[in-house]
Order: C-alpha cells, then structure tokens, then sequence
C-alpha cells in the first residue's frame, strides 16, 4: 500500500505557482496589481526576452517594512484580508497572498522595497534562507523576477516565442492602465521604450490604449441603478470587426471575462450587427462587493454575481438604450447629433389636415393614410408602400408651399431642420438624397423601412396589439402538405402575429388578413416565409430572439422594395419615422441605413478652396 506523506513546502509552492503562474503575463498581472494596491501614482515597467529572462516593476507606492519583507514571500499571507467578511467585500485587485510566494518557487525573485519615513530601503532575495541586506532606493518597491521556470525546465518548453509572450505582457499592462488612468505607466523591452501614459482621464486613457479610431466610431455608455453603475464606450454596429479581441470588460477595476455580460453584450447587439461582425467595447461595470464573488478562479479573471440576472438585464438594456440614440456622422457612418437638432429638441410636427378628394386615392387605402396622418403614433396604421402605387402623400410631413401653390422641392435647411433633413430626389430607385443642417444624407430606403416596420412589429407584439388588415380578395398560393400542416399547428401564433390562413384544398392556402403594419407587402410572399421559419423552428413561446427572428422576416418582406417610386412627401415621411425609431441607423440585418457627408467633406471631395 503506499505510504501517504506531506508535500515539502517547495512542491508545494510550485503545484500552486501552476494555478497562478501560467506565463509571463501572469506573474506581470500580479505584481502589477501589488503595485496599483499599494497606492502607487506611477509605475515603470521592464522586460526583456518577452519576461522569460527579466520582469522588473518599479513604483512609488508604500512600501513594505523590513521586518515583513520574507513574510511577503510566504504562502498565504497578506495585509489585505483578515476575516471572512473582507474576503466577501473585497475591493483590492490582489488579496489571495500567492503571487509573490508562487512566484518565488519557479523563479529568482527580488524585492528591494523602502516604507515610507524608513531611514534606507531593504532588499530581500527569494531563497530558503535568505535575510534583508541594506539597499539604495528613493521610495516604493522594486520587484525583479529572472529567469522563469529555470526550475522546471518541463513547464519552460510551454513558452511561446519572444514576441507573443511579450504581446501577452503588453496586453496585460494595457488592461490595467485603462482601469487606473490617474496612474503613469511606462512600459519597454529589451531596452526600448514602447508607451509612456501620463495620469489622464478615462477617455483619454482609452484612446491612448485603445486608438483614437475607436474612440471616434463609440458611443459612450453612461447607466446607473441602485448599487449598479455602468460606464465606457461600445463601438458603433457598423464599425464592429470580425474577432472579439476587442471585448474589454472590467468589474470593479478587475479585467474578467465574463459569461453573463458576454451575453448580454450579444443580446444587445444582436438586432444591429451585420453577419458575423463582434461588437468591440471597452466597459465599466462598478457593484457592490458584497454582490459579486470574485474569489472563483486562480488567476482571477472570472467572477461569480450573487444574482447574475439583474446585472444581465441592467447591462443589456444599458447598451440597447445607447445603441438606439441617434449620433454624430462620420463618413460612412450614422452619428450622434448635435444637442440643438435632437429629435426632442426639433420643432414639433403637427399631422396635416387632408381630405380624401385631395388624396386622389382609393377610399379604402384613403382611409388607412388620414388614419395615420391625424394619429402617427398609433401602432396600428404606419408608413409603408401601396401594392396598387398609390402615393402616401398623407404620411409626409406639411410640405413647403410656394405663392404659386406649386409644392417647393425641399424646405428651407437651418439649423432647427430635422436631423435627416428634407429629401432632395430619388437616385435608381433605391436610395433617397436628402438635405440637412450639415451637408448631404443618403438613406436606402428598403433598409430603413425594414427598421422602422421591425420596431413597430416588436412594440405591437410585446403590448398585444397586432392590429389585422382583413384582405378583400384572399392572397391564395400554391402549399405543399407540410405547410398546410403548419397552419393547423401553429393557428394560435399565426392568430398572435397578425395572420388569418385557411386552407382551401388539398395544396392550396388563403391568406385572409395580415398585420395591419404589413399590408403594403405581397401576402403570399409573407406567409410562405412566415410558415417556413415556424416549420423550422417551432414557435417554443414567441418572446425572445426567435420572436424577433420571426418578426425580422415579415419586416423585410413588408419593407417597400427597391425600385418603387417614391414622391418627395412619401421621402420626407419615411425620413420622418426614421427619426422616431431606434436603431434606425442600421437595419434588421446590421447592414448601415444612411449615411452622411458633411459639407467639408463635399468640398475636399471637389478641391474646393484649395
């Protein structure tokens, strides 16, 4: 049988260093965040041989006393927790008592450290046995690490090259600086000087690190309830990228990676990115310690919520607010705009008196326009594209009228005009030039409509209010035995959306009544997308991003379509309606709805003033 007996303190020590030393980067991240514990206001930070020969920190922080330099260096000891109850509020970045020990066991390690109103400094070397011999130092604490797992040459083998364990060190000072940006932090390697950060603010800090391009295609992020607060930047869905190496997410100054606002970082984006793009951010999540567990994972890049739903609901819907505020363009872009033409602050537009004679429409589609017109919040009645081409004067705003009575182009731009402005013309059909306060707008209108329609659809549905067109003339198609199956399955879900499908043979469907919001789409064309997507995927409760998905696909197959002409009262009302949507600036798709190009944009475009 064999004989059971007590690790030496040394196996001991290295086991452990295995859970918290992993690379370079690790034992960096972890004197790092001694330093930023001990109060330090600038640190200096250098490397050679991507950290595998040399890690050397300095910082001017408190130092530590003589007398506790070689209890530093043992196992499960440090000034930052005492009791059970400052483990569960802990706020310091470090507090396990590993690091240094760990460190200690599979490198040579140095500590010269000065305290504060000490004669001198001291330094301690990290071997059995070793006393504090007197040293030269200013202040603060130097720590040198040299040859990492010289050791246990076993563990050196897993060691990248140079260069990427190196890159894995500068990331881990950069995700620090961005958390303490009052701190000056240096960084070089082998010598050279790769970043010198001066104490900032947050957003200048972030553009340091992060570039100044990301800072100029985010929005910020500002939310707060009760004990929760969230701050940063998240990157405009049409400037997203294809990785999600830009995902930077702090809890409590601590960089975690972390399952629930992952997730609520996709929901949130899930309706405005287009194909397989990843939402970039840099965010600040700040919590009551006693409400998060930090204490989950070695290298304490993991954190577990008391109650992880409402900081995935807090987190979600503070990003799916800021997602949906209008902002100022760039190029190719939608962007925030400025305070003085926000939509709230915008002249109020007041429904326009028509009369059906003056429509020169049918009665019934009459009806449905004065509807809309003297009622345009109403959820039941909405812009969108007559299947018989008549026009939807009604929906526009008042338009401009010259002494003559003849209808002016586009009214006057100042800087009281709408944010997307008047609309100028139509170009093939597809897009919609307008003109506003600051230069020219371009809108696909199918991809805007598609916007407006999905919101509206999503708002209908969640309040139970999917007003029903009944058809004149029942839409019949062609329906093979699995969808006319479908009709019966699904008749309560179809019921809920809108939809009145019968069958009316043994290979035919009848669409009786559509949503109201979709009347101007092909009903057939509708109802063969709509079966499709519940035979492929069931309904299992029409409520969460299956929902949408269903309501995304009546929405583009509602959407007015490319090549149909459209007037300028019909341009002007759709650019309306855009205004009064949010996430009008991309579609259901993620693809951009407008852009803008200011005047300096047009005149560099055409050399003007060169």
């Amino acid at each position: 049988m064999p004989t059971i007996a007590r690790l030496p303190d040394l196996l001991i020590s290295q086991i452990a260093a295995g859970e918290v030393v992993e690379r370079p980067a690790s034992v960096l991240k972890e004197l790092l965040e001694n330093s930023l514990d001990a109060g330090s206001t600038a640190i200096q930070v250098h490397l050679e041989e991507g950290g595998v020969k040399l890690i050397r920190i300095t910082d001017d922080g408190c130092g530590i006393a003589r007398d506790q330099l070689a209890l530093a260096l043992t196992r499960h000891a440090t000034s930052k927790i005492t009791s059970l109850d400052d483990l569960e509020r802990v706020s310091t970045l470090g507090f396990r008592g590993e690091a240094l020990a760990s460190v200690a066991a599979v490198a040579r390690l140095a500590i010269t450290s000065r305290e504060r109103g000490a004669n001198h400094a001291w330094k301690l070397k990290g071997e059995p046995g070793a006393e504090p011999e007197p040293a030269a130092l200013m202040g603060g604490t130097v720590v040198e690490m040299r040859d990492l797992y010289y050791n246990t040459p076993a563990r050196r083998k897993f060691l990248k090259s140079d260069s990427t364990e190196f890159a894995h060190c500068a990331d881990a000072v950069k995700r620090l600086a961005l958390t303490r940006p009052d701190v000056a932090i240096s960084l070089s390697h082998n010598g050279r000087t790769l970043f010198q950060l001066a104490p900032a603010d947050r957003a200048r800090r972030i553009a340091d690190i992060l570039g100044e391009e990301f800072m100029t295609a985010s929005r910020a992020v500002d939310a707060a309830a009760g004990p929760i607060l969230l701050s940063g930047f998240a990157i405009d869905p049409t400037r997203a990228g294809e990785t999600k190496d830009g995902q930077t997410v702090f809890v409590n100054g601590r960089f975690v990676r972390d399952k629930i606002i992952g997730h609520a970082l996709r929901e949130a984006y899930r309706d405005v990115l287009h194909g397989s793009r990843q939402p970039a951010v840099c965010l600040f999540l700040e919590i009551d310690p006693t409400l998060v567990d930090v204490n989950v994972h070695p290298a304490k890049t993991e954190v577990r919520f008391r109650d992880s739903r409402p900081v995935h609901q807090f987190v979600y819907h503070a990003l799916q607010r800021t997602l949906a505020e209008h902002r100022e363009q760039t190029t190719g872009s939608p962007p925030p705009l400025p305070a003085e033409i926000q939509p709230s602050a915008a002249k109020p537009w007041s429904a326009p008196h028509f009369s059906q004679a003056s429509l020169g429409v049918a009665e019934p589609a009459a009806a449905a326009y004065l509807a809309f017109a003297h009622a345009a919040q109403q959820l039941d009645t909405h812009f969108s594209p007559s299947r018989s081409g008549q026009p939807l004067s009604a929906l526009a705003p008042p338009p401009s009228r010259q002494p003559d009575g003849e209808i002016a182009p586009h009214a006057p731009v100042d800087r009281d005009s709408p944010p997307l402005g008047y609309a100028l013309a139509q170009l093939h059909g597809v897009y919609i030039l307008a003109q506003n306060a600051r230069g020219l707008v371009i809108v696909d209108m199918h991809a805007a409509h598609e916007r407006i329609l999905y919101e509206k659809l999503k708002i209908a549905l969640d309040q139970q209010q999917v007003a029903t067109q009944n058809l004149l003339i029942p839409a019949v198609f062609s329906a093979d035995p699995l969808d006319i199956a479908a009709v019966d399955e699904y008749a309560a879900a179809l019921s809920e959306l809108g939809f009145q499908i019968t069958a009316v043979g043994p290979s035919q469907l009848a669409v009786r009544a559509v949503p109201a919001l979709l009347q101007g789409g092909d009903p057939a064309a509708l109802a063969r997308a709509l079966l499709a997507d519940l035979r492929e995927h069931g309904t299992s409760q029409l409520v969460t991003a299956r929902r949408n998905e269903l309501l995304a696909t009546m929405a583009c197959h509602g959407a007015v379509r490319a090549r149909r002409q459209l007037s300028l009262p019909e341009m002007n009302a759709l650019l309306r309606q855009m205004e009064n949507t949010e996430r009008a600036g991309q579609c259901n798709h993620g693809r951009p709805t407008w852009s803008e190009f200011s005047m300096t944009q047009l005149d560099q475009l055409f050399l003007r003033g060169q």
